[in-house]
């Protein structure tokens, strides 16, 4: 059984919602705690630089307001997503930030270090970081990380190949700390298979992306809507970075999706290029095919908490 520091004890459905790059904002983050489950977001959404202390204000406000409303029913915690790669020269300022705003959860992908996990630590915070295999694993756990995000082949936008089952297996050989699974969940099924294979939570992107909350072009939330496995691209040509894209937004751009040339992963990059590629380029997972409409963030919840009760009504009758 795992070991869940006590900012867990709050959540309602064991569900972290991923940080969706660009499109993640303090509307979306807010919905998703009073729904009872982790809502993320990443520090380089807010932009410029300064309008992330007014970001975080208004988070920690919102959620302390529906606290004091809702006693019985407290919102989830949050969490903000920090890139930890030499590209991103706001490293520093944001998790200067996130310490003084107290963030209750740090995702920290692409790099682990220990000066980012121990401001982390500094004021209790809890750092969850995101792996592709068993090896990268091991690294952010000795670097100070508390738990890990199993980032499985079929996740949207930055992904490994990994089955989930090997790489569920493989972590809890050694591993008794939080674990979330990302990869095709967007049903409450998948939530609780991924619980079955060993993971606390399920961590979910791409079925947010199709919410009134998500700060998405309309045209991108019903691509979503429309779209299904065979309609995901795994490339990385467009930040260096191997992950899964939109068919139907690369070929918008001119390009054609099933033969695309290879970048050179030494010239990644987390600056404005990388945000005009993922504004036209459109991350996405594979398991959008759950995906009907375009919908509340809380009734998306709603659902996913039903389904869960479903499946798991079903094994046990």
């Amino acid at each position: 059984m795992s070991h869940l520091p006590a900012v867990f004890a709050k959540l309602h459905f064991p569900v972290i919602a991923a940080p969706l790059f660009i499109i993640s904002n303090p509307k979306l983050v807010i919905a998703q705690c009073k729904a009872g489950i982790v809502g993320s977001m990443p520090a380089l959404n807010a932009r410029p630089a300064s309008q992330l202390a007014e970001w975080l204000q208004e988070i920690t406000e919102a959620l302390a307001e529906h606290d004091r409303a809702h006693p019985e029913n407290p919102a989830a915690p949050f969490a903000i997503n920090q890139i930890v790669h030499k590209s991103n020269d706001r490293l520093e300022h944001d998790m200067a930030l996130c310490v003084q705003f107290k963030v209750p959860i740090i995702i920290t992908s692409l790099g682990a270090r220990e000066d980012i996990n121990a401001a982390a630590h500094s004021y209790g915070g809890v750092v969850l970081h995101d792996v592709i295999n068993n090896r990268f694993a091991h690294k952010a756990i000795e670097k100070g990380a508390d738990g890990l995000i199993a980032v499985a082949a079929g996740a949207g936008g930055h992904a490994g190949v990994k089955s989930p089952f090997a790489l569920i297996q493989e972590i809890r050989e050694w591993f008794d700390g939080p674990l979330a699974l990302s990869g095709s969940i967007a049903t409450g099924g998948a939530v609780l298979a991924a619980q079955a294979m060993g993971a606390d939570f399920g961590y979910i992107g791409s079925a947010f992306i199709a919410t009134d909350e998500a700060r998405a072009a309309e045209a991108y939330k019903q691509a979503v809507v429309d779209a299904n496995s065979d309609d995901i691209v795994y490339s990385n040509l467009f930040t260096g970075v191997h992950g899964n894209y939109l068919a139907p937004s690369i070929r918008a751009a001119g390009l054609d999706p099933y033969n695309l040339p290879e970048s050179d992963p030494s010239k990644m990059n987390f600056g404005g290029d990388a945000k005009k590629a993922w504004k036209d380029i459109w991350g996405c997972g594979q398991g959008i095919a759950a995906v009907k409409a375009v919908v509340p963030t809380a009734e998306l919840v709603a659902r996913l908490k039903r389904e869960y009760q479903a499946a798991k009504a079903n094994i046990t009758a």
